[in-house]
């Protein structure tokens, strides 16, 4: 069950906004990769940004250890796999997401791929015929990034918990 918090959050980056088919030809119309030369703003993006925090607004409690210790600090209750997701932004437009690819013995891998797009402090990701647009807030001095998203949580009794997560993403050095 905890797992589903992490794929939920890589489906709801991916597939934020479907476009419609049109109903002559019934092709479908994809939305055109971004490109061009990157703006000022956005040059702060290009990198390695990884996982580094997981918090939720009300405490829960994901560990299956027959103990009673919900904690608002989601990041420290998951294991290596879980915590194991980056995105690499490229200057040239281009960026994947990876999950689990570095931790050892994963097995729900997922590369996902596009192009990218920041206004202000709106991302915006193409890719698999979708465009989702994601708000950051970054670090003063934009080393890192967060976002939050609302989620139904199973907790490590089954029980469903309703929490605002906020992701914090650390730009790093390869």
């Amino acid at each position: 069950m905890r797992r589903k918090l992490i794929f939920v959050l890589t489906a709801v980056l991916c597939n934020g906004l479907f476009l419609a088919c049109d109903s002559t030809d019934n092709s479908i119309d994809c939305p055109e990769d971004f490109t061009g030369a990157l703006t000022t703003n956005e040059e702060k993006l290009p990198g390695d940004w990884v996982l580094t925090a997981m918090t939720a607004d009300t405490e829960v409690d994901l560990t299956n250890d027959q103990t009673d210790n919900p904690s608002m600090d989601l990041f420290a209750q998951y294991e290596d796999c879980q915590k194991d997701a980056r995105y690499s932004f490229g200057a040239n437009r281009t960026y994947l997401y990876l999950q689990s690819q570095n931790a050892e013995n994963c097995d729900n891998e997922v590369t996902l791929g596009g192009t990218w797009q920041l206004t202000e402090d709106l991302l915006s990701l193409t890719g698999s015929c979708s465009v989702s647009n994601i708000p950051l807030n970054f670090k003063d001095d934009a080393t890192a990034f967060s976002f939050t998203e609302t989620f139904n949580i199973a907790d490590a009794e089954g029980k469903t918990i309703q929490a605002n997560v906020t992701f914090t993403y650390t730009l790093t050095e390869l």
